[in-house]
């Protein structure tokens, strides 16, 4: 047996594949919700209803999806250079500490510059940290071929630490009566609800804007060509004059300021303050929803939406027939695996020879 690469990878496969690999997910889950003694047509309808059968339900499934279509973003534009940024919890941490440093509530009162000075500089504090903390690993590739994977990932656990560190120290909430938090964000800087008595705020629109803005920097512009020609073909890229190193590095802070501009979301949108269980994942939910989604831009809002509703359901679900919550992750991790092996299969094919 055998893998032979296929010479035109089918479009229908190439759409086929995602649905195929949701498909066989849910069919993989059933047998663990068949294991806790439950129905799997009510569990599934449970976690439906839970994640979209409401107003209320679907509101919280759009403020959970905001910052997973900016990693989902961050990850695909990465991926889609070749540049496998596992970072993106990390980054979005570090746009959550930006965002407070610049809008917070420093001595109770914070910097008494205007909101739309205050504003646009949080989100621009935010993006460059998150940029920044990818450039280093980034180079390093680059310059030294140095497995970005490997300092990504463990860059999360030293940003986590830091960040311990901080809400504890010089930016601990001296009015949290002990519990680490960092300073509140200035009111006037949080963001506005879209739905009344929701929490779904207007980072949705921000969000909905860079994902189009994305696709269009793929689809019409110099340098969506020249990460498109990396990810395709490194080697050939290079002997066409597309400048490697330039166009890893600009990947790198684009990738890494979506990462970064998660984190400022989440808390202009909805903490207006940074602990350490701000985000439970986001970053690294973010590369199964660019790999569901193709590496397409706004195919991540619509895999975004998918995941988050599964997540939100998955709570409503648990009280009602005792699965636990944890099947939501179990759904999450194995369409990442699918997706992986359905693309593999797009690419290629099998050969049985004697």
């Amino acid at each position: 047996m055998r893998l032979e690469r296929r010479t035109q990878p089918s479009r229908t496969a190439l759409v086929l594949a995602p649905v195929g690999a949701v498909a066989f997910t849910l069919l993989v889950s059933a047998l663990l919700v068949l294991w806790a003694g439950a129905p799997v047509g009510r569990t599934y309808g449970l976690l439906l209803s839970g994640g979209f059968g409401s107003i209320f339900a679907l509101s919280e499934t759009l403020t959970r999806a905001i910052p997973l279509i900016l990693t989902g973003l961050s990850a695909a534009v990465a991926f889609r250079a070749r540049l496998f940024n596992i970072g993106a919890e990390g980054q979005l941490y570090a746009g959550a500490l930006a965002a407070v440093a610049i809008g917070g509530m420093h001595d109770g009162t914070g910097l008494e510059w205007p909101v739309a000075v205050l504003l646009p500089l949080m989100f621009l504090a935010a993006a460059l940290a998150g940029a920044l903390l990818l450039l280093g690993p980034a180079l390093m590739k680059s310059r030294l071929g140095v497995d970005e994977v490997v300092t990504t990932l463990l860059l999360n656990f030293i940003v986590l630490l830091a960040v311990g560190a901080l809400l504890d120290g010089p930016m601990k909430d001296p009015t949290a009566m002990g519990w680490p938090q960092s300073v509140a964000l200035q009111s006037d800087l949080e963001l506005s609800k879209l739905i009344p008595q929701t929490r779904v705020h207007s980072g949705l629109l921000g969000a909905l804007v860079l994902a189009v803005g994305v696709w269009l920097l793929f689809k019409h512009t110099v340098l969506g060509f020249d990460i498109r020609a990396l990810g395709a073909n490194p080697r050939a890229a290079a002997f066409a004059g597309v400048p490697v190193t330039r166009t890893v590095v600009l990947t790198a802070l684009l990738s890494g300021a979506l990462a970064g501009l998660a984190g400022a979301v989440e808390v202009a949108g909805r903490t207006s303050y940074v602990t350490l269980d701000m985000s439970p994942g986001y970053g690294y939910t973010g590369i199964v929803i660019a790999m569901l989604a193709g590496l397409h831009p706004l195919g991540v809002v619509a895999a975004a939406v998918f995941v988050a509703g599964v997540l939100v359901g998955a709570d409503s679900m648990s009280r009602a027939v005792g699965v636990p919550t944890y099947i939501a992750d179990v759904i999450v991790a194995a369409s990442l695996l699918s997706v992986l092996v359905a693309a593999l299969f797009t690419q290629f094919r099998l050969r049985w020879s004697r």
